[in-house]
């Protein structure tokens, strides 16, 4: 006689939790790639705060997102042969951004710089006063003085780039967001366990397929 149905409520948890923590692995991890993207620093010109051949891990935003003071990853199509390049935002769209040669002001308001190159404000060019056009960025490096940025573009849109072609903004520190190391927990758990009942479930099965042996009758005296 066989035990038919042995293990198969077993089974049939690991068919639903297997599945499920995939996916909630696999969507953490997707969300992850669609957010974020590593780029490598290929020059100079955001040092001392990146150096060249660095690894950074760059948040995908949108122009809304962008803010003064963000180190961001633009395209910027007729400029550094295509290339998208790190820059820092110093002017935004209506900014009024003027170097007197020694600091730089916004609007009126000195701007605090620790992170330029041995205090670097704007060799190797002149004084400028530009006003930055709507939906557009003025955009530094850090070493001033290997840097190709919006001072050497000033007669284009007083040397802003678009702000749709920003790729994303560096993340300093970064650390994996909490939602998504809780995904990737929770989606192991559940996978392993899932299998872990699947194997139950199996073995329950095959002790149910064997044959039950017969008591051998009682020795007639």
């Amino acid at each position: 006689m066989q035990r038919r149905g042995a293990g198969s409520g077993l089974r049939v948890a690991a068919w639903v939790l297997v599945p499920l923590g995939l996916v909630l692995v696999l969507g953490g991890i997707g969300y992850f790639l669609t957010k974020y993207q590593g780029v490598t620093v290929m020059s100079e010109a955001m040092e001392p705060t990146y150096r060249q051949g660095e690894r950074l891990v760059i948040e995908r935003i949108d122009a809304g997102g962008i803010r003064r003071g963000d180190v961001v990853l633009v395209n910027v199509p007729d400029r550094y042969q295509g290339g998208p390049v790190l820059q820092r935002v110093i002017g935004m769209g209506g900014d009024h951004v003027v170097c007197d040669g020694n600091r730089i002001t916004v609007n009126g308001k000195p701007v605090d710089e620790p992170y330029v190159m041995r205090g670097e404000v704007n060799p190797a060019t002149g004084p400028y006063d530009v006003r930055v056009p709507d939906g557009r960025l003025f955009l530094l490096g850090d070493h001033r003085g290997n840097s190709n940025d919006s001072r050497f573009f000033l007669d284009e849109q007083s040397g802003s780039v678009a702000a749709s072609g920003v790729l994303g903004r560096v993340q300093k520190g970064f650390t994996v967001p909490a939602v998504l190391v809780a995904l990737g927990v929770h989606g192991i758990v559940l996978t392993l366990v899932g299998i872990g009942l699947g194997i139950g479930g199996c073995a329950a099965g095959r002790r149910a397929r064997l044959p039950l042996t017969a008591a051998p009758p009682w020795p007639v005296a």
